[in-house]
């Protein structure tokens, strides 16, 4: 194994878009937005969650290179069956930033099942994917709009660094 070598590679703008969803009965979701969870504010752990862990993905993951992160937004929206989670990480550098978007969205969703696992522990997270990634040498790519889960939410927080 070793780390592929980017030295000669040109810094350039890079951005990539993950999402995920944590699966919940409609209980779960009213409890979120009422406020009722021990452990505290679910959607403000998990963005938070979410932005230390695009920072740390260097030490979450083997031969990832440590990148300088100029941005990190991470959402949380809750809707009638979950809570959807994406996360945008943006760089200037010589490797791509997809590995700490979706290290964001498995953080988010992990905190998110924390903090209501007392209340539902049959709670799934789905559907960790990579949606856009934009720069470098590969250029822009995004996931099929027709592939895209049709999920729609009630409010959008986000958390930018």
């Amino acid at each position: 194994m070793k780390m592929i070598d980017v030295g000669a590679k040109p810094k350039t703008e890079r951005v990539a878009v993950a999402r995920g969803f944590v699966a919940m009965s409609a209980e779960t979701v009213a409890r979120i937005g009422r406020g009722e969870v021990e452990k505290g504010d679910v959607l403000a752990a998990a963005r938070l969650a979410g932005v230390m862990a695009a920072k740390k993905t260097p030490d979450l993951v083997p031969l990832c290179h440590p990148i300088a992160l100029s941005g990190v937004d991470v959402e949380a929206e809750p809707g009638a069956r979950g809570v959807a989670v994406t996360a945008t990480v943006r760089t200037v550098d010589r490797t791509g930033v997809e590995m700490e978007a979706l290290a964001a969205v498995a953080a988010a969703c992990l905190t998110i099942y924390d903090m209501l696992k007392r209340y539902e522990k049959g709670m799934r997270i789905e559907g960790l994917e990579l949606v856009e990634k934009k720069g470098g040498r590969s250029g822009h790519w995004r996931r099929d709009a027709a592939a895209q889960p049709a999920r729609r939410t009630a409010s959008r927080r986000s958390r930018r660094v």
